[in-house]
């Protein structure tokens, strides 16, 4: 008689799906830095614009009769604020974009909202930090070359921090950081609401603005005595918290368009 001997148990192949894993900040951060030209490239578009008009500004005071190197050049030329309002207007739109373009396609790739908010903070944070490098290196440039040659000024400029190259680096991180969080915010208003939700937000946020300098007004002697310059990261840090705070709370909400 022939016995037949069992085979060795042999667990069958699941026929499960692997489970797919979540989308991290991490990965909000390489999406949202798949636009490199926008993320990196403009940024030194803009400050070289801004280096070229204050160079087309510089002639023409030098056509009325002001030379580089006096002390009336070199005070006019250190209150020039060409950075102040060129960055802000880039990095408020980007700020909006990082929300408003990214989100939905963030969201059909599984990403949760709170990753996606967490993410891009970080890449906020990445933006204003190569920001903030970048004008460190122009401001070494500039000194290294005698103000590009010619007596310009661009980043050695009283609004930066005079020279200082920790105030300059603190100056452009923070006050970047808080115009792309608060674009954030704006277009995360946007896609909760829609239309209405960004002009709503924007009168709440200057009624609130007012009252705090109503408030304020009586005491402007004492505090403007009494300054000191963290407060002015202190208040950015407030701001960018509270925006991060709201976008996170929008986004809970919002529907994908």
């Amino acid at each position: 008689m022939t016995t037949t001997t069992a085979p060795a148990f042999a667990p069958e192949a699941s026929t499960a799906p692997a489970a797919v894993r979540a989308p991290s900040p991490l990965d909000v951060v390489a999406l949202q830095t798949t636009k490199r030209f926008m993320t990196f490239a403009v940024p030194l578009v803009t400050l070289g614009l801004v280096l070229l008009v204050s160079g087309v500004i510089a002639a023409f005071f030098y056509q009325m009769g002001s030379r580089p190197g006096t002390d009336e050049w070199i005070s006019n030329s250190r209150n020039n604020p060409g950075v102040l309002w060129a960055l802000p207007g880039f990095l408020g739109y980007y700020g909006v974009q990082s929300v408003a373009t990214t989100f939905p396609f963030a969201l059909a790739l599984g990403t949760s909202r709170r990753a996606f908010t967490t993410g891009t903070l970080a890449f906020h944070g990445l933006l204003s930090a190569y920001i903030a490098v970048v004008g460190l290196v122009l401001l070494g440039v500039e000194r290294l070359t005698g103000q590009w040659f010619v007596g310009l000024y661009l980043m050695d400029v009283v609004v930066l921090g005079g020279g200082d190259p920790l105030r300059l680096v603190g100056i452009l991180f923070f006050g970047s950081l808080t115009m792309l969080s608060l674009g954030a915010l704006f277009a995360a208003a946007w896609v909760r609401f829609g239309p209405r939700g960004p002009v709503v937000l924007g009168i709440t946020s200057a009624a609130l603005l007012a009252a705090v300098a109503l408030l304020l007004a009586p005491h402007l002697g004492a505090v403007a005595d009494a300054f000191q310059l963290w407060w002015l990261a202190a208040t950015a840090a407030g701001i960018i918290a509270v925006a991060c705070v709201g976008e996170l709370a929008l986004l809970r909400r919002a529907s994908v368009r």
